[in-house]
């Protein structure tokens, strides 16, 4: 058997902690006080992979992502004493939300416990949804002794992020709904942190759809649920992933267990195929996810052949990113498609010299965003000058016609960073 991140080796249950009828039960619990988020088949998406490819939209609940679903369910299971002293949670963006929003709903005193690196967005957010916010520790491991001390002090139950039968049961509703929707499914694609909405999801498969393959996404910076499949206990390298929501270094010992028995196979994804997943789900479905509900996507992309010509489920798992984020995504995906370029053209300093390259380029059809005039710079011959300039173009066709048409006018081309 794998082992577990704490090095302790889990026997095969021999009853799941959650079953497919808890699942079921959750969704009736849940119905009207959560969202039925779209499953819509991706005409781009399907185009441009080759898949068929049916997207659940999970970017479009409350507070933006899948954790609205098992924190509700869990919360929905407290006892009235449980509710009377409150509850708490540790997380540094969706699950925080998610318990803020439905403890503020039903009247509960809520407590959540974010590391004092959390992006100020999602800070600000958990307290306009009416939790208070306690910021202690550099991560979320430092913040987990905060955690307990308060426990200590006021009693409260603890909300689990992931590893909690409720939460899991909670998750896979999600999956219900998807299957309901399209029962033809050949496969789904879901995104990893803790295992959580992957555990949900297999389960409700188990029970609607068991031919259906169930395929789990983490990102090489943090595949600690792959290395714990793999029989390894480190949880990888860290560092700063663009797909934060999915940055868990320690898998869930209930969600690992019915992971080894419901999910096909495990993978791992490049942060830069994320960032290129999320630029095309941008572009082609119109939609802003963060980079975690990416991940799914990022995972076709990395292996078109796996998934070419099967119907394929695409949980877009959450939405929260940060705006600054996002536009420097943007900005990143136009460069990489050749669609905005930064150039330096070194040219004879002569007058009309600058007049002349950016006729070139306009006769061509090329947007000319920012020009930079350089002719003090010592690198170049006394009688040449440099001019930056930044472009928009088609596609990188439409670039290289540009560029062979100011090299043919005499003019040397070197593209910048």
């Amino acid at each position: 058997m794998p082992i577990s991140h704490d090095g302790d080796v889990p026997s095969p249950p021999a009853v799941f902690p959650v079953c497919f009828e808890q699942v079921v039960e959750a969704a009736d619990r849940l119905r009207g006080s959560v969202i039925r988020t779209p499953a819509e088949v991706s005409t781009t998406l399907s185009e441009r992979t080759g898949a068929h490819i049916v997207v659940k939209f999970e970017n479009m609940q409350h507070t933006g992502s899948f954790k609205d679903r098992g924190s509700l369910n869990r919360i929905l299971g407290l006892t009235a004493e449980e509710r009377s002293l409150g509850i708490i949670a540790m997380s540094a963006g969706n699950h925080a939300q998610g318990v803020a929003y439905h403890a503020g709903r039903l009247g509960i005193p809520a407590t959540v416990v974010m590391p004092a690196t959390a992006p100020f967005t999602k800070v600000s957010r958990t307290r306009a949804l009416g939790a208070e916010v306690v910021q202690a520790g550099a991560s979320l491991t430092e913040a987990s002794a905060v955690v307990d001390t308060l426990i200590a002090q006021g009693g409260q139950t603890l909300i689990h992020p992931y590893d909690h039968p409720l939460i899991i049961a909670g998750q896979g509703t999600c999956g219900i709904e998807l299957f309901e929707d399209h029962p033809d499914l050949d496969v789904v694609v879901v995104p990893v942190g803790g295992g959580g909405l992957i555990s949900g999801i297999a389960l409700a498969a188990s029970g609607l759809v068991p031919k259906a393959e169930i395929i789990g996404v983490q990102t090489e910076l943090y595949p600690a649920m792959v290395r714990r499949r793999e029989g390894r206990v480190d949880g990888g390298r860290g560092g700063n992933s663009i797909a934060d929501g999915i940055a868990v270094k320690r898998p869930g010992r209930l969600t690992g267990s019915l992971i080894d028995a419901l999910v096909t196979d495990l993978v791992t994804v490049s942060e830069a195929r994320i960032e290129e997943a999320l630029g095309l789900l941008i572009e082609l479905e119109k939609t802003v996810v963060e980079g975690a509900g990416a991940a799914s996507f990022a995972a076709i992309l990395d292996n078109p052949q796996r998934f070419a010509g099967r119907r394929v489920g695409l949980i877009l798992s959450g939405g929260n990113i940060d705006p600054r984020l996002l536009a420097s995504v943007i900005q990143r995906s136009l460069f990489r498609q050749g669609r905005m370029t930064r150039m330096r053209v070194e040219a004879d300093d002569l007058p009309g010299r600058l007049a002349d390259v950016l006729a070139t380029v306009g006769r061509l059809g090329g947007n000319i965003v920012d020009v930079s005039h350089q002719r003090l710079i010592t690198s170049v011959p006394v009688r040449r000058v440099d001019l930056d300039i930044t472009i928009e173009t088609l596609d990188h066709g439409h670039l290289t016609s540009i560029v062979d048409a100011l090299e043919a006018d005499g003019h040397s081309v070197e593209f910048l960073k």
